[in-house]
């Protein structure tokens, strides 16, 4: 079994509801990839890119899973389609019913170019923190492969950089969610 940290985001409603409603039923389908090990917190989020467009619900899930990392990859895609995304059609950053990126997978540091482009750990996993935020939450001494640093100290490092970006990630509490 792999170990395999997802981030979670939507900040428009999908067809299982608003986007509190769309994590933790996109939650549920994950069982069907493997075992849900943990879960963040909720956390709403400002957007990134396009400033005008509601304000994003994230979260971070830990999956054990037997899938490699292009069949995990596709099975998420498929999980973002039947919530309602299509990715062929959206607009980069912009708006959408569910978002589901692999950030780690195992120790595994992997770039597949060939569509969908695939790359672990993700590209931004240190500059975001709406993505950071959660994940330390759960796994703050987990190393990112690439930078052979803990979750914790990309956090902190994003925080001396930018400090007001990880105080705009405010927790969410919500009864269709249970972190832990």
């Amino acid at each position: 079994m792999h170990t395999a940290y997802i981030a979670m985001g939507a900040n428009i409603a999908s067809p299982a509801g608003p986007p509190q409603a769309s994590l933790a039923a996109s939650a549920r389908a994950l069982e069907s990839l493997g075992h849900l090990r943990r879960r963040s917190s909720l956390y709403s989020t400002e957007p990134v890119g396009i400033a005008d467009q509601p304000r994003f619900v994230n979260a971070v899930v830990v999956l054990q899973t037997s899938l490699s990392p292009r069949g995990l990859l596709t099975a998420l895609l498929a999980l973002e389609h039947e919530f309602g995304r299509d990715r062929s059609a959206g607009i980069v950053n912009g708006p959408r019913t569910l978002d589901l990126d692999i950030l780690l997978y195992d120790d595994v540091i992997l770039v597949e170019p060939a569509a969908p482009h695939l790359q672990i750990p993700h590209p931004r996993l240190a500059q975001r923190a709406f993505v950071l935020v959660p994940l330390a939450e759960i796994a703050p001494d987990l190393i990112d492969p690439r930078s052979g640093k803990s979750i914790a100290t990309l956090l902190k490092n994003l925080r001396a950089f930018f400090p007001d970006e990880p105080e705009q990630v405010v927790r969410l509490e919500d009864g269709t969610w249970i972190p832990g």
